[in-house]
């Protein structure tokens, strides 16, 4: 389980067949942990000095907007929740819901706001005022509507994760607030 709450932006260095590997030179992992990759959840299957290394399968690839990545990408990274450690963001289980589209960007004061698309069967899952996690990041969704959704990037996640690299049309992860799907019974789209 996960925040939201992105702890360190990696580089892609190898990303092919089964695996992506990552200059992570902030976060120490170790083989076994769990981390989330752009807000995916991983598993490091090697890690030394700097670099960490995840095995992902062709479901992966295909269903996340992990299969978009190239060496020099960065990545968001958060290491697992830990029983004691601060929540911070909201509950993210790393298991991506869809993949959205950056329909727009638009500089607002200090802030942005970034709009994204995303097929419109999962629209009943986006709250206004609720969560979703764009790409590992906790961020509160507005202006929503049928197929769309936007969000205010205020400078500090702008400055500490990949949203800073972000264009239009790139293809982001999205998963969407746990509790409203348990109470929707929602059952995949």
């Amino acid at each position: 389980m996960f925040t939201g709450i992105v702890r360190e932006v990696g580089r892609v260095v190898e990303r092919g067949g089964d695996r992506l590997v990552i200059v992570a030179e902030e976060l120490a992992f170790l083989p076994g942990d769990s981390v989330a990759v752009n807000g995916v959840c991983l598993t490091v299957v090697e890690a030394r000095e700097g670099y960490v290394r995840f095995d992902i399968s062709r479901e992966t690839w295909e269903r996340t907007a992990l299969g978009d990545l190239r060496p020099g990408d960065y990545v968001n990274l958060e290491p697992a929740l830990r029983l004691g450690e601060s929540l911070g963001g909201h509950l993210v289980l790393g298991h991506v819901d869809t993949v959205g589209k950056i329909a727009a960007i638009v500089p607002r004061g200090e802030e942005r706001v970034i709009r994204i698309y995303h097929p419109p069967q999962y629209s009943p899952l986006v709250v206004e005022k609720g969560s979703v996690a764009v790409d590992g990041i906790s961020l509160t969704p507005f202006g929503v509507g049928e197929g769309y959704f936007q969000v205010a990037i205020v400078p500090f996640t702008w400055g500490n994760t990949n949203l800073k690299r972000r264009r239009v049309g790139d293809r982001v992860n999205l998963e969407f607030d746990i509790i409203g799907k348990y109470l929707r019974g929602w059952r995949g789209g």
